[in-house]
C-alpha cells in the first residue's frame, strides 16, 4: 500500500529507507506498508498488523527504488 502525505500533514522527522536521509517535517512524501503481513514476518504471539511495517519514503526515492542496488 502506498499513500501520499502532503507536507502540511507531517509533524515528525522520518528516515527514508531509500537514501537514508531525513524527511523533515513539512516535506511531502509517501508512506508505504504491506497490504497483508506475511506469516513469516510475525511470531505466533505477535498481535501487530501490516501497518506496523510502515516506512516513510521521499517520493523520488520511492519511484527510483527499482533502480537501486
Amino acid at each position: 500500500m502506498v499513500r501520499p502525505v502532503p507536507g502540511a500533514g507531517t509533524g515528525k522527522t522520518y528516515r527514508c529507507p531509500g537514501c537514508d536521509q531525513e524527511i523533515r517535517p513539512g516535506t511531502p512524501h509517501v508512506v508505504t506498508w504491506p497490504a497483508y503481513a506475511r506469516d513469516s514476518d510475525l511470531e505466533p504471539w505477535d498481535t501487530g498488523s501490516a501497518a506496523d511495517w510502515r516506512r516513510h519514503w521521499h517520493t523520488a526515492c520511492w519511484r527510483a527504488r527499482d533502480r537501486r542496488r
